[in-house]
């Protein structure tokens, strides 16, 4: 599971014309499930970025985390981070996982964090979505269960 996290003050995604997630404050979550990933991946995934300390304190220090702030997410489902590119000059997408397995892991992550108390929006899994966000900082990390 890998995710490209990014810090905003303001996120929204759309489909066609339709807004179907947007949030204040808090994290846009990028995320791409591969075909071996499990429940055990998107619970530890989901705990770091809950915890992931990349919001500043008062001293301007990366202190506080999205749950200290009480901050939204805002989670894009995005096979494309699972391409290899390492032969030719077309990526390839065989890691990703496929629907029937990546959107339960998906679903497994959003209502976790809602159980959680945080507010969640979503984009929509499998369409052509238009991302828009002011990264704050700018600050954007990558988390890869693979790294654990």
């Amino acid at each position: 599971m890998r995710a490209v996290i990014q810090r905003v003050s303001v996120a929204r995604v759309t489909v066609g014309d339709d807004l179907v997630g947007a949030i204040g404050p808090g994290l846009l979550v990028l995320l791409g499930i591969a075909s071996r990933d499990t429940e055990a991946e998107a619970d530890w995934l989901l705990d770091k970025l809950l915890d992931l300390r990349i919001f500043e304190d008062e001293s301007g220090k990366f202190n506080r985390s999205l749950r200290d702030l009480n901050g939204e997410l805002l989670v894009v489902s995005q096979f494309t981070l699972l391409a290899d590119t390492r032969k030719g000059r077309r990526p390839s997408f065989t890691a990703a996982a496929r629907p029937e397995q990546a959107v339960p892991l998906y679903e497994h992550i959003i209502r976790r964090a809602h159980d959680r108390g945080v507010m969640v929006a979503t984009g929509r899994f499998g369409a052509r979505m238009r991302v828009e966000l002011v990264n704050e900082g700018p600050v954007t990390i990558i988390l890869d269960s693979n790294d654990r």
